[in-house]
């Protein structure tokens, strides 16, 4: 069974539960669905990264303020901020399926989450390799609405990355994406290696780690 797969059924709620063969047989089928109609599309950009102090930092013209993300970027001295999505062919899908077969729509929700998460990790993966020439590593992605990193700030980010014009990224009023299955971040960069995973803090046991996201 691959990662992206062990993924969706930790968000279906399985946790270190088996499957049964039905409910797996769903899970594959469904990410063959999702294969023929997701158009995964990224985009980023590198700034130097200002911190003033422990919760305040300017990313270009933008004041940012977070405790939380402030303990993550601790360190960097540049910052990318990413965005992705796997398009609005998953969310036709999506509206689809939920008219006639909930059970199944619940299942292909799960497995959208997994196959975006996975392909932000390889889009970081390749991040990885550039700030690397530069002697940098990155910390995981943080997004607006981990820990005190206000959701507010999707607006900025969106902006400062142009993603409704270079990914077809848009956002609602009360900062909801569109494309659904989509997602923004930022990822800081360090000269000071540290043991930080590409999926982050949820794979990591290091419980009182200084970077952890998702803590005030």
């Amino acid at each position: 069974m691959d990662r992206m797969t062990k993924e969706a059924i930790r968000y279906l709620g399985y946790g270190n539960h088996a499957v049964d063969e039905q409910t797996l047989q769903l899970l594959l089928n469904s990410f063959q669905d999702l294969k023929g109609v997701a158009e995964p599309k990224s985009i980023y950009r590198i700034f130097q990264l200002e911190q003033m102090d422990d919760e305040s930092f300017k990313i270009g013209e933008f004041e940012f303020q977070s405790h939380s993300l402030g303990r993550n970027l601790k360190g960097c001295d540049k910052i990318i901020l990413f965005g992705a999505t796997l398009g609005i062919g998953v969310d036709r899908l999506l509206r689809r399926v939920s008219l006639t077969d909930m059970a199944k729509a619940v299942v292909l929700q799960a497995c959208a989450a997994a196959m975006l998460e996975e392909y932000c990790d390889k889009c970081q993966e390749e991040l990885g390799k550039e700030m690397a020439q530069e002697g940098r590593y990155l910390r995981p992605r943080f997004s607006p609405g981990y820990g005190d990193f206000d959701i507010a700030y999707q607006k900025n980010l969106m902006g400062m990355l142009e993603c409704s014009k270079k990914i077809g990224l848009t956002m609602t009023e009360s900062y909801m994406m569109t494309p659904t299955k989509s997602v923004t971040a930022v990822i800081g960069a360090s000269t000071r290696k540290e043991h930080c995973p590409i999926q982050g803090c949820e794979v990591c046991n290091k419980m009182d780690c200084e970077y952890r996201r998702g803590t005030r």
